[in-house]
C-alpha cells in the first residue's frame, strides 16, 4: 500500500480503484477554504462535494476546459493513459475548470497524475500560448473506493456533474464525459 501526505492525505491500497480529481491552477477564490482547514463537523465527502459545487459555480478564474481544443487534449490524455496500460478507465468528466476520474490503476496513483497533468499541461498551454506557466493545480484530490455502492455512486457524481452544475439536462448530452460515450 502506497501512503503519503502534502496538504491532503493520498492512501493507495492495491487492487482498488481511485476517484481522483485534479483542477486548474488558481480556480479557487483565495477566500475558500480548502478540506481539511474547513467545517470539522463535515464529513470528508461533505466537504469534496462543496468545494466541488464552488468549482462548478465559477464563472471567473481560469476556465481553459471550456476550449474545446484544450478539453480534447486531456481527452486525449485519458486514451493515451488507458493504451499505455497505465489504468482501466471506468468513468470521467472534463468540467470547465476541473477533471474528475474513475479509474483502476496499474501503475502508481503518482505516475498517473504525473503523466496526466504533465501531458496535458504542456499541450493546453502551448494551444492557449502559456507556455512555461502553471496550468494544474499542484496537488489533486484522490479517495480509494471501498465497496461496490460506493463505485456506483461516485460513478453517477462524476456522470452527473455537468448535469448538477447546471450545463445539460442529461448527463450524455455532455461532449466530455464518459456519459456521453456509453451505448444507450
Amino acid at each position: 500500500m502506497t501512503y503519503y501526505e502534502r496538504n491532503l492525505p493520498h492512501w493507495h491500497p492495491p487492487a482498488k480503484d481511485i476517484f481522483m480529481t485534479w483542477r486548474l491552477h488558481g480556480s479557487l477564490p483565495a477566500s475558500i477554504q480548502l478540506p481539511n482547514a474547513s467545517g470539522a463537523s463535515r464529513t470528508e465527502g461533505e466537504r469534496f462535494r462543496a468545494l466541488d459545487r464552488v468549482l462548478d459555480r465559477c464563472r471567473s478564474g481560469p476556465l481553459w476546459l471550456k476550449d474545446d481544443r484544450v478539453a480534447g487534449c486531456v481527452m486525449a490524455a485519458l486514451q493515451t493513459g488507458r493504451t499505455h496500460n497505465l489504468f482501466h478507465q471506468h468513468a470521467f468528466v472534463v468540467m470547465a475548470n476541473h477533471v474528475h476520474c474513475l479509474l483502476e490503476p496499474i501503475a502508481p496513483v503518482s505516475e498517473i497524475t504525473k503523466f496526466m497533468k504533465g501531458a496535458t499541461a504542456r499541450d493546453a498551454n502551448k494551444i492557449l500560448g502559456r507556455t512555461g506557466q502553471h496550468f494544474w493545480q499542484d496537488e489533486s484530490f484522490d479517495h480509494w473506493i471501498r465497496n461496490t455502492s460506493e463505485w456506483t455512486r461516485v460513478r453517477t457524481y462524476i456522470e452527473q456533474n455537468p448535469v448538477t452544475a447546471g450545463q445539460v439536462l442529461h448527463a450524455k448530452d455532455w461532449p466530455w464525459s464518459s456519459a456521453a460515450r456509453r451505448p444507450e
